[in-house]
């Protein structure tokens, strides 16, 4: 009994400590994710009230109206670029290995919460 309370704590620890190293990491992508989000939205404000891209306009096109914001133009790529590369994964991080540990957990009768610790539940009556 003593071994496995020892192997649990051990595997408690590791982890806490898996997704504590994670934390730091995800935080700066969802800064990032932020920032650029909200460049994207400013932006894109300021493209659809430009009385130039508001109306249509025959002499401009598609083009040359995001060359006339290339904050929207910039921020719009770099968000795409950024999804692309899977900013949507890595922000969840964390959570995404919690929940996996959840699953494998359950057939222990064990659960553990977004920190990574462990949570023991009461043996089924049968």
């Amino acid at each position: 009994m003593a071994e496995q309370t020892e192997d649990l704590k051990a595997f408690e620890r590791r982890l806490t400590e898996v997704i504590d190293k994670l934390q730091p990491a995800a935080r700066a992508w969802r800064m990032l994710l932020i920032v650029i989000s909200i460049l994207t939205a400013v932006g894109a404000w300021a493209w659809l009230w430009d009385p130039r891209t508001s109306q249509v306009h025959p002499n401009v096109t598609f083009t040359q109206s995001l060359l006339y914001h290339p904050v929207f133009a910039i921020s719009c790529f770099t968000l795409l670029l950024l999804f692309l590369s899977g900013i949507h994964k890595r922000v969840v991080a964390p959570s995404i290995i919690a929940s996996r540990c959840r699953f494998v957990l359950a057939e222990y009768n064990m659960s553990c919460d977004d920190t990574g610790k462990l949570i023991l539940k009461p043996r089924p009556s049968t």
